[in-house]
């Protein structure tokens, strides 16, 4: 059974391996635990998913908890990630149960996660599906200059 814990500051290293599959544009775990550290004080917060024995968080989440006009107080999760040798053993499971608790603890009404469409998430997204999940809106994006 994995054990699920919030990753506190000072721990991000620990997310970092998982988390670079996911945003690998960060490159080196030293410059993703800075960003993630950086987020930290606006609120964002990161839970991991651990294999006996494993210091390095085989899954990970990364939320935050946010109030708004159009969806009141939701979870709205950042990153949710599996080391890919490590898939399969229900840690994104386990993260995604911690997730859920954590919302209804907070007081959300809803949990919120945006997927690209690219074909290496089916995956992803029929995980998200399993998960009661389902399509909501369309997320438009441009990047300024």
């Amino acid at each position: 059974m994995p054990e699920v814990r919030e990753l506190a500051s000072g721990e991000s290293h620990l997310a970092a391996p998982a988390l670079l599959e996911l945003r690998p544009h960060l490159e080196t775990v030293e410059a993703l635990t800075a960003r993630v550290d950086a987020l930290r004080p606006g609120g964002y917060r990161l839970v991991g998913s651990f294999e006996p024995g494993d210091p390095v968080a085989a899954a990970v989440g990364g939320f935050r908890i946010a109030d708004n006009l159009v969806l009141g107080r939701h979870l709205y999760v950042d990153d949710l990630v599996t080391r890919a040798a490590l898939r399969g053993r229900g840690h994104a499971d386990a993260v995604m149960a911690w997730i859920e608790a954590e919302a209804r603890g907070e007081g959300c009404a809803v949990l919120h996660l945006d997927s690209g469409v690219q074909a290496e998430r089916a995956a992803a997204h029929r995980f998200y599906f399993r998960h009661g999940m389902r399509i909501a809106s369309y997320h438009f994006s441009r990047a300024l200059d």
